[in-house]
C-alpha cells in the first residue's frame, strides 16, 4: 500500500459523503435497528469550519478512511464518524487517523476530546483504550452509544 495522506475536506463534498455512507452502511450491518436519519445532510454544517473539520484518509487515489471533529465548546472537541475501510484495517491506519483528528482538535485550541461508541464495536474500543482514552460519563443523547470516552490533549 502506498503512503496514506490525511486531508481536511468539505464534509458535504462527494468523497466525504461517500465515506460517511460506507461508515453508516457498516453500522447498519452491526447494530440492530440502526437508522441513519438526517446525519449525512447535517454533516456539512457540523464538520466544516467554524464548528468542526472533516478528514479523509486517501491512498493510491482511493478514500480508505474518514473522521470528523466537532467543536463542542472552547475547550472540548468530539470525534465523530471515524471509519477505516475493511481492506485497510490491521495496519495502524485507525490509530494514525485518530491522531490526525486529535491534532485538528489541538490546532483549534481544544484541550480535551471526547467520543462515544457502541459496545459491540470492540475493535474501536480497544483502539481508544490503547491510545489513552478513558471511560467517562454519558455526555450526549446518542441512542446508539453505550460507551463514552475522554482524553486530555497535551
Amino acid at each position: 500500500m502506498e503512503p496514506v495522506t490525511f486531508t481536511v475536506v468539505d464534509a458535504g463534498g462527494r468523497e466525504a459523503q461517500w465515506a460517511m455512507r460506507r461508515y453508516f452502511d457498516e453500522l447498519a450491518l452491526r447494530l440492530d435497528g440502526f437508522v441513519v436519519g438526517d446525519a449525512l445532510g447535517e454533516a456539512a454544517d457540523r464538520y466544516n469550519p467554524p464548528t468542526g473539520v472533516f478528514v479523509l484518509a486517501v491512498t493510491e487515489g482511493r478514500t480508505v478512511g474518514c473522521g470528523g471533529v466537532v467543536f463542542l465548546d472552547d475547550e472540548t472537541a468530539e470525534i465523530k464518524r471515524m471509519w477505516v475501510a475493511p481492506a485497510s484495517r490491521g495496519i495502524g491506519l485507525g490509530k494514525r487517523l485518530l491522531a490526525r483528528l486529535e491534532d485538528e482538535a489541538r490546532a483549534a485550541g481544544r484541550t480535551t476530546v471526547v467520543l462515544d461508541t457502541n459496545g459491540s464495536l470492540t475493535e474501536a474500543i480497544a483502539m481508544y483504550e490503547a491510545t489513552g482514552y478513558r471511560p467517562t460519563e454519558r455526555y450526549n443523547e446518542n441512542p446508539y452509544a453505550q460507551r463514552w470516552f475522554t482524553k486530555a490533549l497535551t
